[in-house]
């Protein structure tokens, strides 16, 4: 893998990804949904990942809700049919509706005047924005967006086309899966689990986020032959800045 020239790349996809938290059991570490891939997935298939996808251009038309808000809502709505950040609150039933028209196609903010719904803002918390120009097939600009999970979450109910699994899991037990080998993801999603595994509450991970204000991470390559080092900033808030090339995709099948 080399770094290309920007000239060489294609144009990054516009994206958000919903990273929901919840407390652990019995004071625990936190918890985060993350749902798996399916296998013939065009991008990181069959990796472990947080809901998102692509922001569309409907996604913009919240009067005050930015779009990667939108985004992370309607995909986290799509993939497994929770509602976060609505008002009021949907139930099970509405929530369901929701997903299946959503899954038709129709635009969020249209469906949510409908269901007399609206979008909270302040329920959605910036905490990463991710842009690897490295030379992949598709490249996305990704806003990583943090929320609390509420109570009395409904069953989940899987976008068969696209999620294979979904499990709440610690970032930490993450990790370790994925470095036995049990598991994959791609190199956004690691270095993001490692920064979440240094919190012990969620209140800790929305102080971290308060801590550093999100500036667009792209990953750059130093060193020559085997030394090749994959880099991200310092002071971003990530405890692992440098890792070898070789090993910096090992969660990526």
């Amino acid at each position: 893998m080399t770094d290309p020239r920007p000239s060489d790349l294609p144009p990054a996809i516009p994206a958000a990804t919903l990273i929901l938290l919840r407390e652990g059991p019995d004071g625990g570490p936190p918890e985060t949904l993350m749902v798996r891939r399916t296998a013939h997935m065009a991008f990181a298939a069959g990796a472990w990942v947080w809901p998102g996808g692509r922001i569309d251009p409907a996604d913009h038309d919240h009067a005050s809700a930015p779009a990667d808000s939108v985004a992370a809502a309607r995909e986290m709505l799509e993939e497994v049919g929770i509602a976060i950040g609505l008002s009021p609150a949907p139930d099970a039933e509405t929530s369901a509706a929701l997903q299946q028209r959503l899954l038709a196609h129709d635009p969020l903010l249209q469906l949510l005047e409908r269901h007399g719904l609206d979008l909270d803002p302040a329920a959605f918390t910036r905490f990463a924005r991710w842009a690897p120009n490295l030379n992949l097939k598709r490249r996305f600009d990704t806003w990583f967006i943090i929320a609390r999970a509420p109570e009395g979450l409904p069953e989940r109910h899987h976008q068969e086309a696209e999620v294979a699994a979904s499990r709440w899991i610690t970032p930490a037990a993450m990790l370790e899966e994925i470095a036995a080998g049990n598991a994959h993801a791609i190199f956004p999603t690691l270095r993001n689990l490692e920064r979440l595994a240094k919190a012990r509450t969620v209140d800790d991970i929305f102080a971290d986020a308060a801590t550093h204000p999100v500036e667009k991470i792209v990953p750059w390559v130093e060193g020559e032959g085997e030394a090749k080092m994959l880099c991200i900033p310092e002071g971003a808030g990530y405890p692992v800045t440098r890792s070898p090339l070789s090993s910096a995709f090992r969660g990526v099948h």
